[in-house]
């Protein structure tokens, strides 16, 4: 109940916050993030023509990784801060750090979607699902899904865990959230938007992944 209440508060402040500062506010859009789902935010690199903002000679991850120099903004930061925050990077992508209140799993965008549907059809808890404009779908489940996804796949019968495009993101990772721009190529977008009941606590890994397994594998054959 408290959880509840705290959350619809939130989306209240937020919505009050986006009257004062006008929709297009990134510090606005980085507040939903902290205030509604409870995750971190880091401003992150941008790049343009193959060349990353961080200025480095050969970075290997242009505009997909966190700026060195800029502050995490936790979880429940008000929307003062994050707006006052945010101000200070005008054009940074929205990091979000992998490992805290979700890992992801990380298929083709194709059998992403194909999977999705299903476990929605079946009626299965599913978090939110993100796809980037490189062709890939991110699942959104619990803390702890990336360190133990070959012995979940191999107990589910995946002799070869490792043939199968599928992948798990986990503590030291950081994804681009909807809707920056990824690396120069295009925006992140959401295919299952974050919701109530469960952006803030996302499904065990074990309820997603035989589905998304045998939906990679056809795929792959």
């Amino acid at each position: 109940m408290g959880f509840t209440i705290g959350i619809s508060r939130g989306i209240r402040d937020i919505r009050s916050g986006s009257r004062r500062r006008g929709r297009g506010s990134g510090g606005t859009a980085v507040a939903e993030y902290t205030g509604l789902w409870g995750w971190d935010v880091v401003p992150g690199a941008r790049a343009a023509a193959g060349t990353c903002s961080c200025g480095r000679a050969g970075c290997r991850a242009p505009g997909a990784h966190p700026l060195d120099f800029a502050p995490e903004i936790p979880a429940g930061s008000p929307l003062d801060d994050v707006s006052e925050i945010w101000a200070e990077y005008p054009g940074a992508a929205m990091m979000l750090p992998v490992g805290r209140t979700f890992d992801v799993i990380e298929v083709a965008e194709p059998a992403g979607c194909h999977a999705l549907a299903r476990l929605e059809r079946m009626g299965l808890p599913v978090g939110p699902v993100a796809a980037t404009p490189d062709g890939r779908a991110q699942f959104f489940v619990a803390p702890g899904a990336a360190a133990a996804l070959p012995e979940l796949l191999y107990r589910m019968g995946w002799d070869d865990p490792a043939a199968l495009d599928l992948h798990g993101l986990g503590p030291g990772t950081h994804i681009t959230a909807p809707s920056s721009d990824r690396g120069g190529r295009g925006p992140v977008r959401w295919l299952r938007s974050p919701a109530l009941d469960s952006a803030p606590r996302p499904p065990e890994a074990r309820l997603v992944l035989g589905t998304l397994a045998y939906v990679v594998h056809r795929s792959q054959t």
